[in-house]
């Protein structure tokens, strides 16, 4: 017996396999590229994104209503925060028009480049802007302005690995490489956060409300550059390039999607509701509440979000190994029946002092990883072959918008008028969307892909 015959015969049958897999791997040209290749490259890619995203968020709680808005009291300064919080999500689908347009007539590359410098530029704008102390009515503009552009820019900074890695994660393991692109989000979480929890804790209100506050945007600014150059070297190496062209992930105009593929556009966006309407409820919402309410002190919130955000990365973990047990929508379906429950319990929970306030963050983030874990790309395999790139991302940007855009405006509009029974009925009115177009979407798709 030859010494390769016996290192093979104790490798195993599983090792062998994975040679096969090599080799027609090898075969198509695509040696260097497996699912986990692709799922490094989403995550880098979204985590710089979600960095940005929640240093917003953090700032329009602890920041823009006093530098911003000094004429108004605290409540109605979130409210307005939290307005031109909305503007990006209302903007995300108009940048992703432009950008596949972009892409269309130059390339992936130069979409991509303009879409992250546009997105940097914007937030390290932000970090600029003069108060309204000084200059009015112009700050809010400038800020309202900058916040736009930020929602271009994430509609334009889709760059379809997402969607490859759905389409070559192995069938039994599609849960779990789904999660992947999802785990960007308390990552992105917990760095902000714990950015901000050391700013605010180490200077004085005076300093963090100055320039303490100016900071993260810097910070997230760099970050961009990074995450660009490393999506880059990613996205545009050959091996990608030819995968994404095979697998016919090319853009196609909205009007054309909307007009052939609409009613999956909107399937696939509330299929997911429940999660994004849980998603700024849970991270947005209780810091504001808290904040207006003075029943806990600020680095004390941020300390437990910390934890809810650790705890959010294992229950994503775990959502990718549920759903390959259980199936994708019957996860999702799950999740939304158990964030039904947690609405009803929210008003309690929120009103029980501070440790059911605790609760209240730590449960929250727990069953928004398991539930955004899985979010993602829940229906895509409806749209037709070319229609996926472009399905992918609209389909995102009105998830985005439909359930978590406006979710703290609306939430403390109501609650702070209606009691916190608004929370209950925004919870569940996003869980009654997920678990109708998940019934419909199971009868839309076949039998073979029902998982």
């Amino acid at each position: 017996m030859t010494v390769q015959a016996i290192k093979m015969q104790e490798m195993g049958p599983r090792a062998l396999e994975d040679d096969r897999a090599r080799a027609s791997r090898a075969a198509d040209g695509h040696e260097s590229v497996t699912p986990g290749d692709i799922a490094v490259g989403v995550i880098i890619g979204r985590t710089s994104e979600f960095f940005d995203f929640f240093t917003y968020g953090i700032a329009s709680v602890l920041v823009f209503p006093h530098v911003f808005f000094p004429f108004a009291d605290p409540l109605t300064g979130m409210i307005y925060s939290f307005a031109i919080f909305a503007l990006a999500f209302v903007f995300r689908p108009l940048g992703t028009t432009l950008f596949m347009a972009i892409q269309r007539r130059w390339d992936r590359g130069v979409k991509l480049t303009a879409a992250l410098f546009l997105l940097g530029t914007a937030t390290v704008g932000i970090a600029f802007l003069p108060t309204h102390a000084t200059q009015g009515s112009l700050a809010i503009v400038l800020l309202a302005i900058f916040r736009c552009l930020q929602g271009i820019a994430y509609g334009g900074s889709w760059d379809g690995l997402p969607s490859l890695l759905a389409l070559n994660a192995p069938a039994n393991k599609r849960g779990w490489y789904a999660m992947m692109g999802q785990l960007s989000a308390p990552l992105g979480f917990l760095v902000a956060a714990a950015l901000f929890l050391y700013l605010h804790s180490t200077l004085s209100e005076a300093d963090f409300l100055d320039w303490g506050w100016r900071f993260p945007f810097y910070v997230a600014f760099a970050i961009n550059v990074v995450g660009l150059f490393a999506r880059l070297r990613l996205v545009l190496a050959s091996e990608y390039t030819k995968m994404l062209e095979e697998r016919e992930l090319e853009p196609i105009g909205t009007i054309e999607m909307v007009r052939t593929q609409g009613y999956n556009l909107f399937i696939g966006a509330f299929a997911s509701l429940a999660s994004y309407a849980l998603f700024h409820v849970v991270t947005i919402f209780p810091l504001c509440w808290i904040a207006l309410h003075h029943s806990q002190a600020i680095g004390d919130v941020l300390t437990i979000q910390l934890v809810g955000a650790a705890l959010g990365v294992a229950s994503t973990i775990a959502s990718g190994m549920i759903a390959d047990r259980l199936g994708r929508r019957k996860t999702l379906g799950l999740l939304a029946v158990l964030i039904g429950v947690f609405a009803i319990i929210s008003p309690w929970l929120l009103t029980g002092g501070v440790a059911s306030e605790d609760a209240f963050i730590l449960i929250g983030f727990v069953l928004l990883g398991l539930s955004y874990g899985q979010s993602s790309g829940t229906a895509t395999a409806n749209f037709l072959p070319h229609c996926r790139y472009t399905g992918a991302a609209l389909t995102t940007d009105l998830a985005w918008l439909i359930g978590a855009a406006f979710a703290p405006l609306v939430v403390l509009t109501l609650s702070s008028s209606f009691g916190l029974g608004a929370v209950s009925l925004y919870l569940l009115s996003g869980c009654a969307c997920t678990l109708l177009a998940l019934r419909i979407n199971r009868r839309l798709q076949p039998k073979a892909a029902r998982r």
